[in-house]
């Protein structure tokens, strides 16, 4: 069984108006310091069987087919195998 961790943020040069609305808000709210958000979506996937390497080939179809848009997206793949109980 393995783990596959995906981060997936907006290119550089994409606007991101979440992370505008948050800081917004925050400095609202009196968070002054607060010069910049950036948001990103964490998938957490468990995966049976195969090797590291085959897992990691079915995940990045995964981001291509689904899970990524990779006109604005950027996404990093993490895979780690899970201990047997």
């Amino acid at each position: 069984m393995y783990r596959a961790v995906v981060t997936i943020r907006l290119k550089k040069g994409v606007l991101n108006p979440e992370g505008r609305t948050i800081l917004r808000a925050l400095n609202f709210l009196g968070y002054r310091e607060v010069k910049d958000v950036d948001t990103f979506k964490c998938i957490e996937l468990l995966i049976e069987g195969g090797d590291r390497e085959r897992v990691r080939e079915r995940v990045e179809e995964m981001c291509k087919k689904l899970l990524a848009n990779p006109v604005i997206h950027d996404y990093e793949i993490k895979i780690e195998k899970m201990e047997k109980d």
